[in-house]
């Protein structure tokens, strides 16, 4: 359903599954964490299941989330809710094939509890740790481990809540059921008018940049004479390299652009094989000049982390 609610198709169906089997590998490195902690820790197991186990099943779902923040695939809200709550649901669907093996005779108000709420709720969460980390690092190139503990901390509280049965099972499905819908179609109507915002500037700034770098006057612009002043840094050869990377890269930052605003108005357009040659060309520049000449560039680059998940879209 998240899926579908997106206008852009930021997230395709075979990534959703991989992030899925990924939340159900989480699953099993729980199951043996959990028997680790609970054999050293010694406590009552009712009282692990409510403090100690949120702590590390919400800590395992995240890493799956942070390696898709540090691989630039997570880019705006609406992808890291969908990604969070890919997640969750891969972490309940084992969980869940796990109680069904162990209480085989278990009726259906158990499931309806134990299966559908706490799926949701795994799927929830995770999602909320995704949506908090991205809006407190989505104008960061690098990101600040620091700024993942807010949305972990709510992530494992609303978590320890849900397991302390604070309302009775049947109530605190209802309620997660009733919360969470109103919170993500907020997100992604949020997350669609930034997005729109955001496609209009930096298409009207990369296509400046890329008739400054093809016009006659090339030399003359900020850009040319930066590269200019390169030559007493690196080769000839290096530099022209440079030139050719900035007009590959902002080539593609624009074809990536236009791909997800020809979405918007529900048109998907395949990526020719033209495009993924010049992928392979930008990577063949890249290795050339090295990243200390990428890094000389990055001014002129939009080198955020946006412009990355952009390419990485188009790439994939």
């Amino acid at each position: 359903v998240l899926v579908y609610m997106d206008g852009y198709k930021l997230v395709g169906l075979k990534t959703v599954l991989w992030v899925i089997a990924a939340g159900g590998l989480a699953t099993v490195g729980s199951y043996f964490a959990n028997g680790l902690a609970a054999g050293l820790l010694q406590i009552d197991w009712a009282y692990y299941t409510r403090f100690v186990a949120p702590v590390i099943e919400e800590g395992l779902k995240a890493l799956v989330i942070v390696y898709l923040f540090r691989s630039n695939r997570i880019g705006f809200l609406v992808d890291s809710a969908i990604m969070g709550f890919a997640v969750g649901a891969g972490f309940a669907l084992v969980e869940n094939l796990h109680y069904l093996y162990s209480i085989p005779d278990a009726n259906m108000g158990v499931w309806v509890v134990r299966g559908f709420g706490t799926a949701i709720m795994h799927g929830g969460v995770t999602a909320i740790f995704g949506i908090m980390s991205q809006t407190l690092t989505e104008r960061n190139m690098k990101i600040n481990p620091v700024w993942y503990f807010p949305g972990l901390v709510a992530a494992m509280t609303v978590h320890s809540f849900y397991n302390n049965f604070v309302l009775t099972p049947i109530l605190q499905t209802a309620l997660i059921l009733a919360v969470l819908p109103p919170v993500l179609y907020w997100v992604f109507r949020r997350s669609a008018a930034h997005m729109h915002e955001w496609l209009e500037l930096d298409f009207d700034a990369d296509a400046r940049l890329l008739n400054q770098i093809n016009s006659g006057e090339f030399a003359e612009s900020k850009i040319g004479r930066f590269l200019h002043d390169l030559r007493d840094k690196f080769e000839g050869p290096v530099v022209v390299d440079m030139l050719c990377y900035l007009r590959l890269y902002t080539e593609l930052a624009l074809r990536a652009k236009g791909v997800l605003m020809m979405r918007e108005h529900g048109l998907d357009t395949p990526v020719g094989v033209r495009t993924r040659e010049k992928f392979e060309e930008m990577a063949y520049l890249e290795r050339s000049i090295g990243k200390t000449g990428v890094l000389a560039m990055r001014p002129f680059l939009h080198m955020t982390r946006k412009d990355l998940w952009q390419l990485n879209v188009l790439g994939t």
